[in-house]
């Protein structure tokens, strides 16, 4: 297999970083948190402060949960500011490697292919790495730490775990030095996609290490992991097959659109098919703007109060695919009064339309009148256009208007925060 090299970057405390700057503030000396004030405070800080992370404070905490000896700024989460300079960042990337050889993995991380530069720019993939680190900061003030792996996965360990160990936070890992500096390191859950379940069953059966992992029976792994034990194992001995060619490359065999929300509050019965109906319009929309039709639908719902913990969920196949609200709603409809107890509250909504393809694949059954079908379609293009021109919120139904609707709030959000 031909040799490559990857460089991960990652922006430290990103949301928090790029609210200390707009302040003038220091990241590193200064206490800030990113959260809603408006929320209680039990709502979750989405970033803090390498300040803060400092003094032991960790990233994902709740407001409440802040040690009462430290004072911190408060700032309100605004996405689209944090969009915006991901962007200008973005075109930083653009400015060394080609799009087709980068892959955003989140707003804040990229991971970049940047064997074929090396000669071009005569440089190390460190000094690639750093120059690109510098630009950065020189351009927007947000200090980034680096990951160099000769494959994607030891490219992101390399950033997550070794670069914290070494001084000018760039990491750099080969199969070999990933065995020699990693196999031993616990926890298992600093290792990417090894999570608090998969730690806990590894360790039922003795594993605390990657060592331990990569000599452990396969069978057992089978056994407890089914097919994911095979990227468990190429992992714990530092080999990753994958490239940003194969991600750019790939195509899902079923596509799947989906709208979910933590409601603020437990909603009740009539309150919950509320907030049901209005996401399925919502994605109706989405169906027609893209041009698309879904098969079915499905809605999973967990409850709350002294219902937390539990859930339903339930899928409704539609007699022909379709976009249209009125008539997917009669299908959301039945299958919430179907799978939801009345008695108990709600907490979390997902609904998800299932195998959407193109409208071109669209039939009609004896029971269908595709001139109304049609009219209907018209009508949904018409308030997209008028959403795309206006803002989402200068056209509404009346259900939006109803009390414990969420769609006019849910407008002016991103990601379920402030805009």
């Amino acid at each position: 297999m031909e040799s490559r090299t990857y460089v991960c970057i990652d922006l430290k405390s990103f949301y928090a970083s790029v609210e200390c700057i707009e302040r003038g503030l220091d990241p590193f000396t200064t206490n800030l948190v990113v959260a809603d004030p408006e929320r209680t405070d039990k709502t979750i800080c989405l970033a803090v402060s390498p300040a803060m992370k400092k003094l032991g404070v960790p990233g994902r905490l709740r407001v409440f949960e802040i040690p009462k000896n430290i004072d911190y700024i408060m700032a309100v989460p605004r996405m689209q500011k944090y969009i915006e300079v991901s962007a200008d960042i973005y075109e930083i990337y653009l400015r060394y490697i080609a799009k087709e050889d980068i892959h955003v993995y989140s707003i804040d991380e990229v991971f970049m292919d940047v064997t074929d530069y090396l000669t071009m720019y005569n440089l190390s993939a460190k000094e690639l790495g750093k120059r690109i680190m510098d630009d950065i900061y020189d351009r927007t003030g947000i200090t980034s730490t680096c990951g160099i792996g000769t494959n994607l996965y030891l490219s992101k360990i390399a950033l997550d775990i070794w670069a914290k160990h070494v001084d000018d936070h760039i990491g750099i890992l080969d199969e070999e030095s990933y065995k020699k500096l990693l196999w031993d390191h616990k926890p298992l859950t600093d290792f990417w996609r090894i999570g608090h379940g998969i730690a806990e069953r590894l360790a039922k059966s003795g594993i605390t290490t990657m060592r331990e992992l990569a000599h452990a029976d396969e069978d057992l792994l089978y056994h407890l992991f089914g097919v994911d034990a095979e990227l468990m194992i190429d992992h714990a001995w530092g080999r990753e097959t994958a490239t940003i060619k194969d991600i750019k490359a790939y195509r899902p065999k079923n596509n799947s659109i989906s709208n979910g929300q933590v409601l603020s509050r437990d909603y009740g019965h009539d309150e919950g098919r509320l907030i049901v109906r209005e996401m399925a319009d919502l994605l109706c929309l989405e169906l027609v703007d893209k041009g698309l039709i879904t098969e079915s639908v499905t809605l999973y719902m967990s409850y709350g109060g002294v219902n937390k913990g539990q859930y339903t969920d339930g899928t409704a196949r539609l007699s022909v695919a379709s976009s249209s609200s009125r008539y997917i709603m009669e299908y959301v409809d039945a299958l919430y009064e179907r799978i939801k107890d009345p008695k108990k509250d709600i907490k979390r909504v997902n609904l998800t339309f299932n195998n959407v393809v193109d409208e071109t694949m669209r039939q009609y059954d004896l029971f269908t009148d595709p001139a109304e079908l049609e009219r209907e379609n018209r009508m949904q293009k018409a308030v997209i256009s008028i959403k795309h021109k206006f803002g989402n919120n200068a056209i509404l139904k009346g259900m939006n208007l109803e009390k414990g609707g969420m769609t006019i709030e849910r407008n002016n959000q991103i990601g379920g925060h402030r805009k």
